[in-house]
C-alpha cells in the first residue's frame, strides 16, 4: 500500500537528498562547540594551576632564602613565575614576549634540575645565556613576526628541556647504580613518574603541532599542563627536603646532646676519680709523715724505757707499747703483706703467747699455697682481733687447748680460733658482745667489710671466726 500522495511522495525524496549535507553542515559545530569547552575548562584549570604555582613559588622562595643547601631552588621559583607570566600573555600584543618567557622558562629549569645533581657545566651556563639574547633578537629581525621562526624556537626550547629532564634522570640513575641505597632508589622512581611524563607530553605537543592544527588545539591544554604539574611537584619535594632535613637536625642535635651528656659525666667522673686519688695521694704522705715521727720519736723513746726500766713489769708494758706502736706505723705506712708472711708472724706470735701462758696451742695453716696479699689496715686490724682472742683465751677462758686454723675460699680469708675453756657466762644476758672486747672485735672487722662470729657456751668453750674478703 502506498500511504503517501505523489507529490507529498517527491517532497520526502528531497528531504531525504538534502539530508548529508544538513549532516555535514552540524558535525563541524558540533565538533567546534565540544572543542571550545575543552579549551574553555583547560583555561579554567590553567588559571587554578598559575595560583597554586605563584604561591608554591613564594613558599619555595622563603624556604630558599633561609635554607642555603637549597640555594638551586631559586631556579625553581624563577622556572615557575615564568611559566605563570606565560599563561598570562594572552593579549595579541604580548604574543612577542611568549618566547622570551618561555627562554627564561627553560634556563632556570636546566639549571634547577642539572643543579639539583650537583652537575653543574659553565659552557652550558654561558649558552644559556647567551640564548637569551638571541631568541628576542632574531624575532626583532622579523619585525616582531613571531610565526615559522617563533614555531621552531618552540621547539628547540622544549627539546632542551626534555633533554635536561632526561639527562637529570640518568645521573640519578647512575647514582643509584654506584652507592644502592633505599632512600635513592625510592627518589629516583618518583622522579621517573615525575620527569618520563612530561617529557612525553612535550614531545606530543611538538609532534601535534606539525601533524595536525585540530588535535593540536584539542590536546595542546592539556599536554601542557604536565610542567606545571612538575613543577609543583618539585616545589612540594624541596618542602619535605626541608622538613626531613629539620627532623635530622633534630635527631642530631638529640644525639649530640647526649654525647655532650655522657662526656660531662665523664669528666665529672674523672673529676672525681682525681680528687679522691689527690686526697688519698695527701693522706698517704701524711700518714707516712705520722709513722715517721712515731717510730723517730716514740719508738725511740720506748725502746730506751725497755732497756733502762728496773721495772720488769714496766719494761714489759714498754715493749708491748713498742709493738703495738710498730703494728701502728705497719697499718700507716700502706704497704700490702703477703698472706703467708702474715700467717708466719701471726703464727709465732700466738704460739709463743699461749705458751708462755701453759695451753697448748694448736695452728692449723691453709691446705694449699696462698699467694693472695692483704692491705695495710686489713694485717693491723686483724692482727689486733687476733691479739684480743689471744688474750682473753689467757685471761678469762680457763682453757689448756686452743686451735688456731686459717683458709682461704671463695675470695675470703678465715681465720678461726677456738678453745675448750669454761666460755663466757650467762650474766651478760646474752649479748656476746658485751664483753671481752668482743664489740671491738666485731667493728674492725665492720671495717674491713667482713664479720666476725662469735659462738660460746658455759663449759664447751669459745668459737671465734673471722671472714674479711681479699
Amino acid at each position: 500500500m502506498n500511504f503517501l500522495t505523489a507529490p507529498e511522495a517527491a517532497t520526502a525524496r528531497r528531504l531525504l537528498a538534502r539530508l548529508p549535507l544538513a549532516a555535514a553542515m552540524i558535525w563541524p559545530a558540533a565538533a567546534h562547540a565540544q572543542s571550545q569547552a575543552s579549551l574553555y575548562w583547560a583555561a579554567t584549570l590553567n588559571g587554578w594551576v598559575a595560583a597554586m604555582l605563584a604561591l608554591m613559588a613564594t613558599v619555595v622562595g622563603l624556604v630558599s632564602s633561609l635554607h642555603h643547601r637549597e640555594r638551586a631552588a631559586n631556579f625553581l621559583v624563577g622556572m615557575m613565575l615564568s611559566w605563570v607570566v606565560l599563561r598570562a600573555t594572552t593579549a595579541p600584543g604580548a604574543a612577542g614576549l611568549r618566547p622570551l618567557l618561555m627562554t627564561l622558562l627553560v634556563l632556570c629549569g636546566v639549571q634547577y634540575l642539572l643543579r639539583q645533581m650537583n652537575w653543574k657545566r659553565g659552557w652550558i651556563d654561558h649558552a644559556l645565556l647567551i640564548q637569551c639574547l638571541i631568541v628576542p633578537a632574531s624575532l626583532l629581525l622579523t619585525g616582531g613576526q613571531v610565526g615559522v621562526l617563533g614555531t621552531v624556537w618552540h621547539a628547540v626550547l622544549s627539546l632542551e628541556l626534555v633533554a635536561a629532564m632526561g639527562w637529570a634522570l640518568w645521573l640519578r640513575r647512575l647514582r643509584l647504580l654506584a652507592t644502592p641505597d633505599e632512600a635513592q632508589a625510592r627518589e629516583f622512581h618518583l622522579m621517573a613518574v615525575l620527569l618520563l611524563p612530561t617529557m612525553f607530553a612535550l614531545v606530543a605537543e611538538m609532534v601535534l603541532a606539525g601533524v595536525s592544527e585540530s588535535l593540536w588545539w584539542a590536546a595542546s591544554p592539556w599536554l601542557l599542563l604536565m610542567l606545571p604539574t612538575l613543577m609543583l611537584a618539585l616545589g612540594l619535594q624541596v618542602v619535605n627536603n626541608v622538613a626531613h632535613a629539620r627532623l635530622d637536625a633534630e635527631k642530631r642535635a638529640a644525639a649530640i646532646e647526649q654525647r655532650m651528656a655522657e662526656r660531662i659525666a665523664e669528666v665529672e667522673r674523672s673529676h672525681s676519680q682525681l680528687a679522691e686519688q689527690k686526697l688519698e695521694q695527701v693522706t698517704e704522705r701524711e700518714r707516712k709523715r705520722i709513722a715517721a715521727d712515731l717510730h723517730d720519736d716514740l719508738g725511740a723513746k720506748l725502746l730506751t724505757i725497755v732497756h733502762t726500766s728496773e721495772s720488769d713489769r714496766i719494761s714489759t708494758l714498754a715493749r708491748e707499747a713498742l709493738e703495738e706502736m710498730r703494728l701502728s706505723v705497719r697499718g700507716l705506712t700502706g704497704k700490702p703483706v703477703h698472706l703467708i708472711d702474715a700467717l708466719g708472724d701471726w703464727r709465732a706470735e700466738v704460739v709463743s703467747r699461749l705458751g708462755q701462758a701453759n695451753i697448748l696451742a694448736e695452728w692449723k695453716s691453709p691446705a694449699e699455697d696462698v699467694v693472695h696479699t692483704l692491705p695495710a689496715r686489713a694485717y693491723v686490724q686483724t692482727t689486733r682481733i687476733l691479739r684480743e682472742s689471744v688474750s682473753n683465751i689467757i685471761k678469762h677462758s680457763g682453757a689448756t687447748h686452743a686451735t688456731i686454723s686459717s683458709a682461704v675460699q671463695d675470695g675470703d680469708f678465715i681465720l678461726t680460733i677456738q678453745d675448750n675453756g669454761q666460755g663466757i657466762p650467762t650474766e651478760l644476758d646474752g649479748r656476746l658482745d658485751r664483753g671481752h672486747g668482743m664489740a671491738s672485735m666485731k667493728s674492725r672487722a665492720k671495717q674491713m667489710h667482713g664479720q666476725c662470729l662469735v659462738e660460746s657456751g658455759p663449759g664447751w668453750g669459745t668459737v671465734i671466726r673471722l671472714t674479711i674478703p681479699l
